[in-house]
Parts: structure tokens; sequence; C-alpha cells
């Protein structure tokens, strides 16, 4: 190459050798100070790879804040159009929860439409409804059926009727959770009656995945079997110093914080707040890779990320007398797998009475619904193996190595992988005697989108007993006792006051003030005119954009500084969940987890 040029660090060869020298050693000596040879880039070519990332950094910066513009403005149009459900499917309501005598913000959905497809172009009347109850969790309805390779998606291409369960972004007036499980129960008795000896199969992902496990141990005979993907059932469970979301609770003393929050907006429950723990979990994924990510692969990954960024910052409500139910009755009280989950006056939740089969999808990537807290609730209702026969109960769980706790639901692979062969073996499922099973997949071809007989699956006994759950009861028993103290003083002397204070109009401004909406907000054309010029400018750099190959080597450098960052804040991170997990030692004496003796399968 003529702009390039080869330096030496040894001595010619071209000399004459003494008489003791052979001429294996002449050989061995010239292949030596061939490898020590370096190619030098000449100054012209680096100044041109250092000009031409310039400019790429340039054109990127621009597409990247164009891109937060973008956002803004889906993130308002969402919010002006009233927050609808974001399913990539056409649909019919047949029931609006609202309507009923103890109303509830949930409705009932049918899909009618995939794509071009017509329901009778889809549906085999010879296979079971599919009911997909998605997570009340901060967000808004849809993940579930959010591209057509979801879960939605998939159980319209394996032949099921299919139904979703969407909600509102307003709670009904003092709404509780009863209204919300009677409501549920009404739809599951619609489906019934819609589909008559098809008991409808349950699907409930995360904090859909208790109100299931409510409903199947409510609608004996009623329902089929219920999938719970990356439901927590056993709040207490989890592993020290990896899962410190169970322990936050107990250093914010319980549940009157979340009551404190509701009085301020005015009995409603911001989601907001939850999605901002979400992301607190894991600062260098959810902050600092997304945005990361999204700048080095802004040619690639903007889509993508308006997409998903469409449905995380669309942030729904809770009513006051629902947040603090949850919190006091499963995040403080765990009171679900003890049997004390109280639905209504005179109903108590028995996981004993559930007959339907249950399938328990987890991940031993999802730190916010680890396998411990979707597992640990067996034990604690069964005593053992034999206990489990006997009550006649049939319990397949699957666990995937990596996955987050979003891409249980999300990710396409997934959908056509787990979510198909479960829908898949369904028939094998109910037939399987009563007992506890670990359902795994082959895959030979490794091939997402292959049907049975490509792939096989199998059940494995297990023994309820090698389950091998991490539990410190005893140290959340303390913070159950002093969450119930610090609620009932708030509730008694401080409340009324805080209650008196609020209103619509200052619960408003507290909801539009929260940082997860200024973060977003502010760069649309709306508030900031400045962005208005970002996106003119914008047009004109995508015209003319060519972007540099993935393997130059200043981005390969921009790649590794990106790792750099996020290993230090991953370092920062753990520092701050060992300090969560002493201080939580110190205030509620918590020692060695009990029972913790053997590994979770998987």
């Amino acid at each position: 190459m003529s702009s390039m040029r080869q330096t030496s660090r040894v001595a010619p060869l071209k000399q004459k050798r003494p008489a003791s020298v052979s001429k294996k050693q002449v050989s061995a000596l010239r292949k030596r100070s061939a490898q020590r040879v370096q190619v030098v880039p000449a100054p012209a070519e680096s100044l041109h790879d250092a000009l031409a990332y310039s400019l790429d950094v340039c054109q990127r910066t621009v597409l990247f804040w164009d891109a937060l513009r973008q956002r803004a403005d889906n993130m308002l149009a969402h919010e002006r159009a009233g927050l609808p459900p974001l399913l990539d499917f056409k649909y019919e309501t047949l029931l609006d929860a609202r309507r009923f005598k103890h109303p509830a913000n949930y409705a009932l959905l049918r899909i009618t439409e995939v794509g071009e497809d017509c329901w009778e172009d889809c549906v085999d009347p010879d296979k079971p409804p599919v009911i997909v109850v998605d997570p009340r969790a901060g967000h808004g309805p849809g993940i579930g059926g959010f591209k057509h390779d979801s879960e939605v998606g998939m159980a319209l291409r394996e032949g099921h009727p299919v139904y979703f369960v969407i909600f509102f972004p307003e709670p009904a007036p003092g709404q509780t959770l009863a209204d919300v499980h009677h409501a549920l129960r009404h739809f599951v008795m619609e489906v019934a009656q819609r589909h008559p000896g098809k008991p409808p199969v349950l699907y409930g992902n995360c904090q859909a995945g208790w109100a299931v496990t409510l409903l199947s141990a409510d609608c004996d005979g009623l329902a089929g079997p219920a999938v719970l993907n990356g439901s927590p059932l056993s709040y207490w469970a989890g592993e020290s110093g990896v899962n410190p979301m169970r322990v936050t609770g107990g250093l914010l003393g319980g549940a009157w914080l979340a009551h404190y929050v509701s009085d301020l907006g005015d009995g409603r429950f911001d989601g907001a707040w939850l999605a901002q723990n979400f992301e607190n979990l894991k600062p260098e994924k959810a902050i600092w890779e997304k945005y990361a990510g999204l700048f080095n692969k802004i040619d690639t990954q903007r889509d993508r990320f308006l997409e998903f960024e469409r449905w995380w910052n669309g942030f729904y409500f809770l009513s006051r007398e629902e947040i603090v139910a949850i919190v006091e009755n499963l995040f403080i009280g765990n009171r679900l797998e003890q049997g004390e989950f109280r639905i209504c006056e005179g109903c108590t939740a028995d996981l004993r009475r559930i007959r339907n089969p249950l399938v328990i999808f987890a991940s031993h990537g999802d730190n916010i619904t680890p396998p411990h807290q979707a597992l640990g609730w067996i034990p604690a209702v069964y005593k053992d193996t034999d206990d489990l026969r006997q009550a006649g109960q049939r319990i397949v769980y699957l666990t995937n190595p990596q996955i987050g706790h979003l891409g249980i639901f999300v990710s396409a692979s997934v959908a056509r992988f787990e979510h198909r062969a479960i829908l898949e073996s369904l028939g094998e499922i109910e037939a399987l005697a009563p007992g506890l099973y670990e359902m795994k997949i082959d895959n030979p071809s490794g091939d997402p989108d292959c049907h049975k007989p490509q792939y096989t699956v199998r059940f494995e006994e297990r023994k309820i007993e090698d389950l091998g759950i991490p539990r410190q009861d005893e140290a959340f028993k303390r913070v159950r006792a002093a969450s119930e103290a610090n609620e009932a003083f708030y509730k008694t002397f401080v409340s009324p006051w805080v209650q008196a204070t609020a209103n619509p109009w200052s619960a408003e401004m507290m909801k539009w003030a929260h940082p997860m909406r200024t973060s977003r907000y502010l760069f649309s054309e709306a508030f900031n005119p400045w962005m208005r010029g970002v996106s003119i400018l914008a047009g004109a750099v995508a015209k003319n954009r060519t972007p540099l190959p993935q393997d130059h080597p200043l981005l390969e450098k921009e790649r590794q500084f990106i790792g750099q960052v996020s290993e230090a804040m991953e370092n920062a991170r753990k520092a701050r969940d060992n300090a969560y997990e002493q201080t939580f030692s110190l205030l509620y004496g918590a020692h060695q987890p009990e029972h913790a003796c053997c590994p979770l399968p998987g």
C-alpha cells in the first residue's frame, strides 16, 4: 500500500554469518524478525479515519437527539389519545367492567383479525380459547400482544381463539382488588360460555400472574391450565445480594409510603413510580446501555427503540385502596402463599384449592421476578411432593437461562420457541399424573420457528424437597410488623391532613412534574422550540447518511468505552445492593437464608 510503510526493529539479515551459525538458525532468526515487523498506519490514513469518525459522531448525535424528540412527541400524542392499548391486532370489546355493579377499570377484548386474516381464517374450533391478562404494574396493557411474534400472535398462529384483558388509565373511584377480581371472574365465565366444554387457558404476565392464580383458586372447574410468566407469588424468597428488590420495602418502612404518595395524588397512585423503581434496579442497563446503545447503533435501533418506548412511557394509575392492599398483602405481608390473602369479606385465597394445571415460566436473568419468587410458594403450600400428589395438582415449570424480565413477554424468539412449546404441549400437561415437573425442550435444529416433531418436549419429575428456595422468613416477619405499625400511625394521624390539602390540580401538577415524564416530554417540540431545528437538521443528515462499517477501529473503541462505563456502573450498583442487604440485616436481624442447601434446578 502506498499509504503504509514497514519498519523493522531488527538489523538486516543479509550479513555474512559466522561459520558457527547454521542455516536452520538463520531461518529461525528471519522468522522471528518477520513476526516483529510492525505495520504502522501512515499519518494520512490515521487522519482520514479520525475525520470520518468525527463526521459520523456528529451525524449520530443529531439523529440521537431527533430520536428523543420523536419519543417525546409520541408520548404526548399517546396521552392526548387517552392512552389506548398498544395491541398489534384488531379487536372488539365484549365486556367493559366500568359498567358493572361494582365497577373496575378493566375490559375484555376478542382478537378479530391478524394482519389480513380474519378470525375464521386463524381459529381452530376444536382448540380451547386463550385469555391473555397483561400486568398492571405501572404501564398500560399491550405487552402480551405488542407485535405479531408475541403471546397473542403465537396463540392465534396455533389456532386458539384469543381474548385479551385490558385496563384503562384511571381506576374507578374507590376501586378495590375485590372489584378487579370479580370483574376478571366475570370475563372467564363469559369466555367459557362462548366455548362450551373447553375451559379457557389463562395466560398471566408478571403482576397478572397472581391475579390469574387467584382466579384459579376461585374458579374451580371453570378455567383450564394457567400459564404464569415471570409472576411473583413468593415475595420473601430470593438470593441475598442478587435480588435486592425484596428488601427495599423494609428499608422504606413498609406500606405507609405508598399510602402517602396516593394521598398526594388525590387518591391515585402514579404508575410512573413503579417504572422508576424498575429502572433503578439495574441503572447500567435501563439508563446507560439503552441510550448509549441507541447512539452507537442509531441507524438500526431507532425504530425498535421508539416502538418499545411507546409502551414503556405510557404510565397508568392505581387506586389508593389497590396499591395499599397490594403492598400490605403481597410485597410486605407475603400473605398469598400463606393462605391469608383476603379477597373480600368471607373469601380468602387458598392456593391449595387450585385444581387446574399450572405452568410456571421463569428466567434466571430476571431480576424483578427471579425463579425463587416464581417457585418459592410451592414448598410453602405443599409440605412435600406426596402432599402435592395427594392434592391432585400438577405443576410444571420451565426456566430460561438468561432472558430478562420483559423478554419473557416481549422477546420474539421466546414467543416463537418457549410459548409455542407451551401451547403445543397443553394436552400432554393436562394428562400428567399429579406432581411437580420440569419442562425440558430439545431443539437440535436451533430453529425457533420449528414445530413438533422437529423439537421434542419432555417432563422430568422433580421433588419439592429439592427446590432449595432461599428464605429469610423471620426477618421479613419483623418487616411486616414494622410496616403495620407505621401504616397505622400514618393512617390515623397523618393521612387525614394530607388528604385535606391534596386536590385534583395539585395531583395533576405532581403527575407532570414526575422525573419519568419530564425526562421525556421536555425534548418535545411542544416544550422545547429548539427541537424543531433538530428535526430539520436530522432530515438533512438522513438523506446524506453513510454509516461507518461496524468494524471501524474507532467505533470498536467507542463500544469498548461503553462497556467500561457499564461495568463501572454495574460495580457501583452491586455495592449499593450490598449496602441495602447489610442495612436490612442490621435493622431486622436477617440471618443466613433457610432451606438454601440445594440449588434451584435449571
